[in-house]
């Protein structure tokens, strides 16, 4: 008896403070006006989409002291955004991405209760750490926590939010005019925290939203943030996007949640992914080609071997070879609240790789960062398209992705318009929405209903 056919999830990211954006393509608009949010949250409903995510940097980069002005510099606050966008879509789950080191969980429970209410049960929380010191910066509690400390934070932090939004039932509103009740339990909203990271106790003050909680998203990936997702998470933010990697990640943490009392549906893999798309595949191939030299231009090639080499390197030519220098292994580094610093570690042993690969292959500076960086998930036609991404989500490599497009805010248009419809056509993926909340789009039981089975199992 062969296997029914899992329905792909899909959602629209809006890129932030990173190179996927080709910021300097003449279709490319704002990343601030609220136009550019409302044209693609307004296309990702239409295309009938779960949600939209929006990430968040809680500082701008810097390369040598200075701002690193080849990002898309700045972004308006999540809730800001996300607040403005449920007035524009009915639909559509609105996901923003919250830190947790340097947040309170009243404040922030009480701003995604509020976005709950106001755009009618489609809010979504991904929860994430802050794993450096640059960042803390900014904030009062200042410096970093270490991992497994970050960690016990955040699991309190989600734990404590959790206990604010169950403070109400849902019933304690009765506004009868005759008796002149308004409240049926004076005591609603009560709650008393006691832990190791939060001590607080008072009255939540946002009644029962129309989910009970927001959808939970985690994007950790160390074995930590695994087994956090597995503990608490409705959806993981993934990185995973290739078939072999993605499936080893699906397994690992489908795997762990059986421990949890939680069943596999009960926590979706998304990977965030990429895509080209052309009339036929092999102009997709030329067109992802040309996309990748627009995102790192002569500029950016030199900036992303400064991650490796920790050194001023904007006397050499982008076009021509690697330095001969090796690189400065010194802790400060010249690349401030980038993730990419921790990916190299070993910049002598990197610096060894990109030499060999560099000589092997006759490229320049320029060359090898575009080799060696991020390519495009998904390059084709759209049949191509929507034939591998329905493989891979029948495959359990996923269970839907997060579609991040290189222009904004007009570049998911295509995939709406071209993709979409041949999913609708092989019966994976909606085409309309059968609810009004976002637990509804990503067939997730509300809160009550999955507490009670977890109680029972």
């Amino acid at each position: 008896m062969s296997k029914p056919l899992k329905q792909i999830h899909l959602a629209a990211h809006f890129p932030g403070v990173n190179n996927t954006t080709v910021w300097s393509d003449p279709a490319a608009g704002s990343h601030i006006e609220f136009a550019s949010f409302a044209h693609f949250a307004r296309t990702a409903e239409r295309a009938k989409f779960d949600f939209l995510f929006l990430a968040e940097g809680l500082r701008l980069r810097e390369q040598g002291g200075e701002i690193y002005d080849l990002d898309v510099v700045g972004r308006p606050d999540t809730f800001t955004v996300l607040a403005a966008l449920a007035a524009v879509t009915d639909r559509l789950g609105l996901t923003g991405t919250i830190n947790s080191t340097f947040n309170e969980p009243y404040e922030v429970a009480r701003q995604f209760a509020s976005l709950d209410h106001l755009s009618g049960g489609r809010s979504a929380w991904n929860v994430v750490t802050s794993w450096d010191a640059f960042t803390g910066e900014n904030f009062r509690r200042g410096g970093f926590l270490p991992q497994e400390e970050r960690y016990a934070r955040a699991k309190e932090f989600l734990a404590t939010a959790h206990e604010l939004f169950d403070s109400w039932h849902g019933d304690e509103i009765v506004a009868d005019p005759a008796t002149g009740t308004f409240l049926r339990d004076a005591k609603a909203g009560a709650f008393v925290h006691q832990g190791p990271q939060f001590d607080i106790h008072g009255r939540f003050d946002v009644p029962r939203s129309p989910q009970g909680r927001p959808v939970i998203f985690q994007a950790g990936d160390s074995e930590e943030g695994r087994e956090f997702a597995a503990a608490g998470a409705d959806a993981i933010f993934s990185r995973y996007a290739s078939w072999d990697d993605g499936r080893a990640f699906y397994d690992d943490v489908k795997r762990r949640l059986a421990k949890y009392g939680r069943g596999k549906d009960q926590l979706l893999i998304l990977p965030a992914a990429t895509f080209v798309l052309g009339d036929t595949d092999a102009e997709a191939e030329e067109l992802a080609g040309q996309v990748r030299r627009q995102q790192v231009s002569g500029a950016t090639a030199i900036k992303h071997l400064e991650f490796v080499w920790n050194r001023d390197l904007s006397s050499y030519d982008p076009e021509g070879p690697l330095p001969d220098i090796d690189p400065d292994t010194g802790e400060d580094h010249i690349a401030r609240g980038r993730a990419q610093v921790r990916m190299y570690r070993d910049r002598l042993a990197t610096a060894r790789e990109w030499r060999e690969l560099a000589a092997a292959h006759h490229w320049s500076i320029r060359d090898l960062v575009i080799h060696t960086g991020n390519r495009q998930t998904f390059v084709g036609s759209p049949a191509t398209v929507a034939r591998t991404i329905n493989e891979f989500v029948q495959g359990d490599v996923s269970d839907g992705f997060i579609l991040v497009p290189h222009i904004t805010p007009g570049g998911l248009d295509p995939f709406a318009d071209k993709v979409v419809p041949l999913l609708q056509e092989q019966g994976v993926f909606r085409t309309d929405y059968e609810g009004t909340t976002l637990r509804d789009h990503l067939g997730l039981a509300h809160p009550d209903e999955a507490d009670q089975r977890r109680v029972a199992s």
